[in-house]
Parts: C-alpha cells; sequence; structure tokens
C-alpha cells in the first residue's frame, strides 16, 4: 500500500508525514504557485476596502473587508499546515492542490459580492470546491499515515461538518440580519476550532522552519498591497510631480513604512523561537497571524484612500487618510507583539511595539504632518526594538 507506484503515465506516491526535522526545508515552485492566487483575491479584498473609505462608507466597508480576508486567509490556512506535513510533490498532490487552486480562484473573484450586500453564496460554493480536494488530502493522509490516522480523520470530519453550516447558512439565512451577523460569528468559531479538536489526538508532523517561511511569504504578498499603492502615487503625480507635491509625500512615506514592516517582521530568528519557547503557542503563532496579516493589507488600502484624496478623487480630506493608514498600522504593531515580541523579548523591551502603536495612532488622528511623522515613528521602531533584541540574542549565544 505504501509503495511508490510507476506506470507509464502515472506515478503515485504515498503520503508519508514529513520529516519534522528536515534540513534544508523549503517552499516549493507549488506553493508558491498557489500563493499567486492569493495575491488576487487579497489584491480585491483591499481593492474594496479602499473604494468603500474613499467615498466615505468605512464603517459599512470595514466588515465585508474582514470577512472576504478572513475567507481568504483560512483558505490558504488550510492547504498550507497540510503541505507543511504531508506535502510529496507527487501527481495525485499536484491535482488536489489544482482543485484547491481553482476554488481558491473562485473565491478571489467572489471577493466583491462580500461589498455588495454580504451576499456568500459564491464564496460558499469556492469553498465547497477547495474541501473537495481538501478532505480528499486527508483522508489519503489517514490511510498512509496510521500514527496520524485519527487526526486526519478529524481533520476530515471537522472540514465536512463546518461546510455543511457553511451550505445551509447559503441557502436559508438573510444577509444583513443580525441573526446572519451572529451565525457567522458561530460558523467562524466552528472553523478555528477544527484544527484544535484535530490536533487534540496527536500533532501533525509539520515543519517549523517550512511554516514560518510559508508565513514570511504570506506577509510579504500583504506588503505589496503598500508598495502598489505607493507606485500608484508616483504615477499619479506623473511629469507634474514636486518635493512639495502631497503625492511625492505620500509614495515616499509608503515605501518608507512598507520597509520598515518588512524589517520588523523579518527579525532573525524570533519566530522560530515562538515554536521553541513552548510547543502550544503554535495556534497562538498560527491563528494570531491574522491580525499582522490583515493589517498590513488593510494599511495599503489606506494609502490608496490617501492617493484619492491627494488627487482630488475623493472628497475625504487628507487626515482621514491619514487615519486610513494610522488604524491599521497600529494594529500591525500590536499585532507583532501579539505574536512574537511578548515571547522572545525579556524585560519591558517586549512592549516596545504597543508603545509605537499607540504613538501611531496619535500621530494620525493629531499631529500636523501626520503622514511623516508615522514613517519616522516606523523608523524608530525598527532601531530600538533591534537593539534589546540583538543583545538578547547574542548573551543566549555566547558560551556559558
Amino acid at each position: 500500500m505504501r509503495e511508490r507506484i510507476e506506470g507509464k503515465f502515472f506515478d503515485y506516491r504515498p503520503f508519508g508525514p514529513r520529516d519534522p526535522d528536515e534540513v534544508h526545508r523549503a517552499a516549493t515552485p507549488l506553493e508558491l504557485f498557489f500563493d499567486l492566487v492569493t495575491v488576487i483575491a487579497v489584491a480585491a479584498a483591499a481593492a474594496g476596502l479602499h473604494h468603500g473609505v474613499a467615498a466615505g462608507h468605512a464603517a459599512e466597508a470595514i466588515p465585508p473587508f474582514l470577512l472576504a480576508f478572513l475567507a481568504i486567509w483560512w483558505a490558504w490556512m488550510n492547504y498550507t499546515w497540510y503541505a507543511s506535513a504531508y506535502d510529496n510533490d507527487g501527481q495525485v498532490y499536484r491535482l488536489l492542490t489544482f482543485v484547491v487552486m481553482t476554488g481558491s480562484l473562485l473565491l478571489a473573484s467572489s471577493v466583491s459580492r462580500f461589498f455588495d450586500g454580504f451576499s456568500i453564496t459564491l464564496p460558499v460554493l469556492a469553498y465547497v470546491v477547495m474541501r473537495l480536494a481538501m478532505v480528499a488530502l486527508w483522508l489519503i493522509a489517514a490511510r498512509h499515515d496510521p500514527a496520524h490516522a485519527t487526526t486526519a480523520r478529524r481533520y476530515a470530519a471537522g472540514i465536512v461538518v463546518a461546510q455543511a453550516f457553511w451550505v445551509a447558512l447559503a441557502m436559508f439565512s438573510v444577509p444583513g440580519t443580525g441573526l446572519f451577523a451572529g451565525l457567522l460569528v458561530l460558523g467562524w468559531i466552528a472553523e478555528v476550532l477544527v484544527p484544535w479538536y484535530a490536533e487534540r489526538a496527536g500533532r501533525t508532523p509539520w515543519h517549523v522552519d517550512h511554516i514560518v517561511e510559508r508565513y514570511g511569504l504570506l506577509m510579504i504578498i500583504m506588503l505589496g498591497e503598500i508598495l502598489l499603492a505607493g507606485s500608484h502615487s508616483f504615477a499619479t503625480a506623473g511629469e507634474a510631480i514636486s518635493w512639495s507635491s502631497p503625492l511625492l509625500h505620500i509614495a515616499l512615506a509608503a515605501l518608507v513604512i512598507a520597509l520598515s514592516m518588512w524589517w520588523l517582521y523579518f527579525s532573525a530568528d524570533d519566530h522560530v523561537r515562538v515554536h521553541e519557547h513552548e510547543k502550544s503557542l503554535a495556534f497562538v503563532w498560527g491563528y494570531g497571524h491574522v491580525v499582522p496579516f490583515c493589517a498590513t493589507a488593510a494599511v495599503g488600502a489606506g494609502f490608496a484612500v490617501l492617493v484619492d484624496a491627494a488627487s482630488g478623487h475623493s472628497s475625504l480630506a487628507l487626515r482621514s487618510g491619514d487615519i486610513a493608514v494610522a488604524v491599521p498600522l497600529a494594529i500591525y504593531l500590536f499585532g507583532l507583539w501579539l505574536v512574537r515580541d511578548r515571547w522572545v523579548i525579556a524585560g519591558a523591551a517586549r512592549h516596545v511595539l504597543l508603545l509605537f502603536a499607540a504613538l501611531v495612532l496619535v500621530a494620525g488622528f493629531l499631529m500636523p504632518a501626520a503622514l511623516e511623522t508615522m514613517a519616522a515613528l516606523c523608523v524608530a521602531s525598527v532601531w530600538l526594538r533591534a537593539a534589546p533584541a540583538t543583545r538578547q540574542r547574542r548573551a543566549r549565544q555566547s558560551p556559558a
């Protein structure tokens, strides 16, 4: 059963567990290909938030953005953690991954439905396609990995139950009602409980370095939304750009803030150390990352709002655009503290990013040169966080 079966046109490889201690484990070309669909979906969600806020309807645009982002992120999560444990790059695995990608692409194409009356019919259909493949993948893993068979079957059963709930919600509920909102929350609680329930039967053999790399690659995708807005600011200014142009300030601030956010996230081996600190923190780290991921995409949308305000394509004042950047930027800093810094930095220095999150909010809401101040604060946060983290890392590495 577990032997590789080769034929003239077919090569079947067993779905045995990957070695969680495998040396030099890295993301595969197939995983990077899968991420392309996520790029499309995130861009669509950020565009929906951007247009809603620019039109003066922030309160109406934020809930569908959050729902759309959760759906995109969860689809990526479901596949990524499975791949870390069971990716064998065989033909069956590739074909089932293509089915998951098809569903993800359907989800990307349906993001606008979230902003149009909270319709979830097409997104739920997209999830049905994805989950047909994911259930098959988990059942195959259960067959080929007896040590984790119960865990794999729990994943498969949990996915089926959760998806049945979403299908029923799409068929019988009325979007926009209080009951609908309550059922949405209930559905997401059920979703996040599936891995918790499944892993209680035995932890799947996911690879720490591989997962950390995959999360880093997703963060780069999110940061791309900010760089895209900065590029759009340069393009909108065109040949008439000058040092006094707000569009130039926006473009440069977008670049500085994006680079600072990148530097803050990719800090040596700190993400790996969270997992080394305590294995149970994997859920906190894995689930909690939705905060900095979502916030980063929203920062990109905020910069797009600023470009519209500065170019006259929106009636919003520049201050409103500053706030649209400040709020998600502060949430990003809080998110990094939530999933990483409070576990890996000792003493009061672990709270540096919380301080800067508060300062960013003050700058966005009150400072006269808000955008420039936020950019300066981001640069300062990189330096002030790096100093204690570097000292503590050197202390750990020095001989006793």
